[in-house]
Order: C-alpha cells, then structure tokens, then sequence
C-alpha cells in the first residue's frame, strides 16, 4: 500500500515539474519567435533605412541573440546595428 502511494506522488511530482517547464518553454518559444518576426518585418520594411543603416543581416549570431533573448534580443541587435556594431 505504501509503495503504491509513493508512486502516485512521485507520478504528480514529475507531471508538476514537466508541466512547469513546458508553461516555461512556451513562454521562451513566443518571445523567441516575436523577436524573430521583429528584425524580419524591420527589413522588410526597410525601417532602418530612416536612420541611414542598411539592413539588419540575418545570420546565425542574431537568430540565437533573437531566439535566447526575444524582443529585448531584438533591441540589442538593433542597437547595436545603429551604433556600427555588426554581428
């Protein structure tokens, strides 16, 4: 009877913990995707151009700043762009 108990918890506790990091990789995974649909409309619509730059490129180091950073991954990159930093 005791093992059975133990099970049960231990059952909830996991589907706690999973539970609790898929409502965090959902959240991650939105603010991923804002950020990358951010730099993507900034170029297609040729924001930057007001400011003089040219586009923002589009490579492995800005998708991974967009992707762990979401939007405010997104303003670093531009920031960055805007002062001549480029990634």
């Amino acid at each position: 009877m005791m093992e059975e108990i133990l099970a049960i918890l231990l059952a909830v506790a996991i589907a706690a913990a999973l539970y609790y990091l898929m409502k965090k990789a959902l959240t991650l995974l939105i603010n991923a995707v804002a950020g990358l649909i951010t730099l993507w409309l900034l170029n297609y619509f040729s924001i930057l151009a007001w400011f003089g730059a040219p586009d923002i490129q589009i490579n492995l180091v800005t998708i991974l700043i967009c992707a762990l950073g979401g939007l405010p991954g997104a303003l670093v990159v531009v920031l960055l762009h805007l002062v001549g930093i480029t990634l």
